[in-house]
């Protein structure tokens, strides 16, 4: 449904991980193995792949909920809080020894470690409240606030957008 241009840098993992769900259909990619594989879950045969899947699940419900909030919008379901599921996460810091930058690393293979890292790096360039979800409740599909005051609502103007502003007008 989003019309606008991915997310900068490590975002770009939160925001594909959230849309996987489209909230108005149903249809959830985690259900296919080859998005399973795209974020390194375990796929069909593998043990574990329920669990995985659950886990997953259960952090991007959570991350939308962050990404609403970053909106003005109140959660849409009840969730386990971020903060709690990313504390499980424990980061690195990597150093490069030839430029001095610093980094983020995830200290364990797992889906959870490569959020709260993506989570530190957009923290430390100031762009994780730029993510946001669509305000619109069949939608909350998650997009980057690239406007200048930070103040966009919908994931897409030509339909989330137009949508609300025919609702607003009819209603008048």
């Amino acid at each position: 449904m989003n019309d606008r241009a991915p997310a900068p840098g490590s975002l770009a993992l939160i925001q594909s991980l959230v849309n996987t769900l489209d909230i108005e259909s149903g249809a959830d990619s985690l259900d296919t193995p080859e998005s399973r594989a795209h974020f390194g879950l375990a796929t069909a045969g593998a043990e574990g792949v329920a669990e995985e899947v659950a886990a997953a699940r259960e952090l991007r419900e959570s991350l939308r909920a962050a990404c609403l909030a970053h909106a003005g919008h109140p959660p849409h379901r009840t969730v386990t809080p971020l903060g709690e599921l990313l504390a499980r996460s424990p980061l690195r810091v990597t150093v490069d020894e030839h430029d001095g930058s610093a980094g983020f690393a995830p200290a364990a293979a797992s889906l959870t470690s490569t959020v709260a890292a993506a989570v530190a790096e957009a923290l430390v360039a100031g762009t994780w409240q730029r993510l946001k979800a669509c305000e619109a409740p069949t939608c909350h599909w998650v997009y980057y606030d690239r406007s200048p005051g930070g103040r966009g609502r919908w994931c897409s103007m030509s339909v989330c957008g137009a949508r609300a502003k025919m609702r607003r007008y009819r209603a008048k």
